[in-house]
């Protein structure tokens, strides 16, 4: 509290109280702010010229991003195994896993393929650690493209092995009639002598010389298409194997299957006869691709072994007289 401060008046012979002046004190308010706002910039002058002052909240903002980055690069590390591995996956998948089911490689361009379109990563610029953000968000969507056409690509071979292990099973690849049980075999596919015409002509099969009654199995896997007498094949089983093949068992003196039946590999499906158009008991037995006759020899690799194979091939190719 200030003092109160008094003069003697000698008019009035008392003592009366000093009252101060309005502009003096306007001029100790105006002093006092013009102090205080010099003392203010000088402090701030020496708070902006002291090198690396830091306020404890932006410390605590330091850490927090020092923290973030050691963590986006422990991320990059993790990444960096995850496609290595990948990348084992891919060449595993294109060099071996494709090749084997009969399917193209799936390119790397198309493996490793960029987004197309607007700027994905536009709400991640113009921070201070941006470019890493953004290397690391580009990072993780090629990984996440890559595993997805990976993923694919496996459940396409997945498909291709029912599809292959079906297929495998349904290849005509054993002779139609035992070794033990032949006779001999008398003649193979190609041009050949016409026991009936007497001219060489086109055998589109091959012939199994047998006893009548010899038993007749299924090559492959199939679906009866036809068991019936046809003209010149006489008794004819002919089997549907599927993916555009078809065998044909001629000559046949009777059937153990009906139209519309699903046989294995090795079934027995018929009997060794002498129908139709035929000079000799025997089975002429047919391959056909695509409704196109193909040689039947080179579908023998399941049950011969290598010199039975070679003796076969060796008289499929003499031009001898067919049985039909």
């Amino acid at each position: 509290m200030s003092k109160v401060k008094y003069y003697y008046d000698t008019e009035t012979l008392s003592y009366r109280k000093i009252e101060p002046k309005k502009g003096k004190v306007f001029g100790l308010v105006v002093l006092y702010l013009l102090s205080v706002m010099v003392v203010s910039v000088a402090m701030l002058i020496i708070y902006l010229s002291i090198p690396d002052l830091e306020t404890p909240k932006e410390k605590a903002y330091k850490r927090e991003l020092q923290n973030m980055e050691l963590q986006y690069e422990s991320l990059n590390r993790k990444m960096n195994q995850v496609a290595d591995v990948l990348e084992n996956l891919e060449d595993r998948d294109d060099n071996i896993y494709r090749v084997y089911f009969g399917a193209n490689p799936i390119s790397k361009e198309q493996r490793k393929a960029g987004f197309g379109g607007v700027n994905r990563y536009q709400s991640l610029e113009g921070f201070n650690n941006s470019d890493l953000i953004m290397k690391t968000s580009k990072r993780l969507d090629e990984l996440t493209k890559r595993i997805v056409v990976h993923s694919k690509s496996l459940e396409e071979i997945y498909e291709m092995a029912k599809t292959k292990e079906d297929k495998l099973s349904s290849i005509p690849a054993i002779q139609p009639v035992k070794n033990e049980d032949l006779t001999r075999m008398a003649s193979g596919y190609g041009m050949r002598i016409h026991p009936i015409y007497g001219h060489r002509k086109m055998h589109n099969g091959m012939d199994f010389s047998a006893p009548v009654g010899t038993p007749v199995y299924a090559t492959g896997n199939a679906k009866v298409k036809k068991a019936k007498f046809v003209s010149g094949f006489g008794n004819l089983i002919i089997l549907d194997h599927g993916y555009g093949m078809e065998t044909y068992y001629a000559h046949l003196d009777g059937f153990e299957v009906r139209e519309g039946q699903e046989v294995v590999r090795g079934e027995h499906i018929g009997y060794v006869g002498d129908t139709g158009r035929s000079t000799a008991p025997h089975l002429h037995y047919e391959v056909r691709r695509n409704g196109r006759p193909v040689n039947p020899i080179n579908y023998y690799y399941n049950d011969l072994t290598a010199e039975e194979y070679d003796l076969m091939m060796e008289r499929a190719l003499q031009e001898n007289q067919s049985l039909d």
